[in-house]
């Protein structure tokens, strides 16, 4: 047997605490990946102001922005497309802070502003299908339904909390008390933002509006991808270490709320369910509450947008979504939550019974929106 010397310890003793001190390079990598997102965000919304406060077509009672009901569609469709829902929510509290600068001439109103964030969440879950359809067709026979099946609870339960939230939000925006609350971040905040990116909105107003406005959206696309570098991705092996949380209602919900947060992305979040479900780490009869808080958790950037924007009709329509659909999910989860699960079980089981019912479904999730902006046109 060898002995160890004092000699030996010495040397080891150096290597091992180098093997596992943090890497240097990496953390200030991220840093400046945090930092630079957070200065693009901000710019990015400045930028988008400027060129949607002279954009002809988001002048009120354009088609796009006719009525809340076409600016929920308008929401719902322009997540799809971009497979996320942040930046769109961005866009909506944008032209609210317009329409709030212009006294109504252009962008939108509080409600309309309210239903265009709400279409935001609404299809802020599609990306999870699209994982669940291409995490399927890597599977095996027998491990293709699970993944699929998460995705489109996804989807339904998000539906179930933020459809209903619609009209709650609506109701508190247009109560007397609730529409006078001025929030935002103290002046000197304000004044640090006009100093860092005066001159840059200064040069936009000379731009074609349309290019700010566009510009502005793909600077805020960037911003979301250095923010998701910076920020810890999520390790699925670290959750199935603690089984009993994974079990349980309410520590779900706050699992839920908490991965959200950190990640600043539902679709991130609602992503992670896929390879959990699927690997049998969380049963899928548990995955609702997690749902439901990572749907509420995920309005945290888009509250600092509002801030940012220095917007306060911007800050209440965000509040209004997060009283909304916080109040309704936790309600839900605490006097309904059996009736729940078994409906939306039972609405997955008919839909992923055959390809057909999933085309279906998929198909129905890409043209409401489009059928919303239309009746909303028809209707004024």
């Amino acid at each position: 047997m060898k002995t160890v010397t004092a000699s030996d310890r010495a040397v080891e003793t150096p290597a091992t605490t180098s093997r596992r001190r943090p890497r240097l390079l990496p953390t200030l990598r991220r840093a400046a990946a945090l930092v630079g997102g957070l200065f693009l965000f901000v710019g990015a919304l400045q930028l988008m102001k400027t060129g949607a406060a002279a954009l002809g077509i988001l002048e009120s009672g354009s088609v796009l922005v006719e009525n809340a009901l076409s600016t929920l569609g308008l929401g719902w469709l322009g997540a799809l497309l971009v497979l996320s829902g942040s930046p769109i929510a961005a866009t909506s509290l944008t032209l609210v802070a317009v329409g709030e600068e212009s006294g109504g001439a252009r962008g939108l109103s509080e409600l309309e502003g309210f239903t265009m964030l709400t279409g935001s969440r609404l299809g802020a879950a599609f990306v999870v299908l699209v994982v669940a359809v291409i995490y399927a067709a890597r599977a095996g026979e027998g491990h293709r339904r699970a993944p699929v099946s998460t995705a489109v609870l996804a989807l339904t339960a998000t539906a179930v909390v933020y459809l209903p939230a619609v009209v709650l939000g609506g109701l508190l925006l247009s109560w007397e008390p609730y529409s006078n609350l001025e929030l935002g971040f103290p002046a000197g905040f304000v004044d640090l933002i006009d100093f860092v990116y005066g001159d840059i909105v200064e040069w936009a107003k000379d731009m074609s509006p349309p290019l700010v406005f566009l510009g502005g959206i793909g600077v805020l696309l960037l911003a979301f991808k250095l923010i998701d570098i910076a920020l810890p991705g999520i390790d699925d092996d670290r959750v199935s270490r603690r089984p009993a949380w994974l079990r349980r209602k309410w520590p779900m919900f706050a699992l839920g709320s908490a991965v959200a947060l950190v990640t600043m992305s539902v679709s991130v979040a609602l992503t992670i369910l896929v390879p959990l479900v699927a690997k049998k780490m969380v049963r899928q009869e548990y995955v609702l509450p997690y749902i439901m808080g990572a749907n509420i958790t995920t309005l945290g950037d888009t509250m600092l947008a509002a801030f940012a924007l220095d917007s306060p009709a911007a800050v209440r329509v965000v509040l209004a979504e997060v009283i909304a659909a916080g109040s309704l999910s936790i309600l839900l989860l605490a006097l309904a939550y059996p009736a729940v699960w078994s409906a939306l079980w039972t609405t997955q089981t008919a839909i992923t019974r055959s390809r057909t019912r999933l085309a279906a479904f998929t198909f129905s999730v890409l043209i409401v929106p489009v059928l919303m902006i239309a009746l909303g046109a028809v209707i004024g």
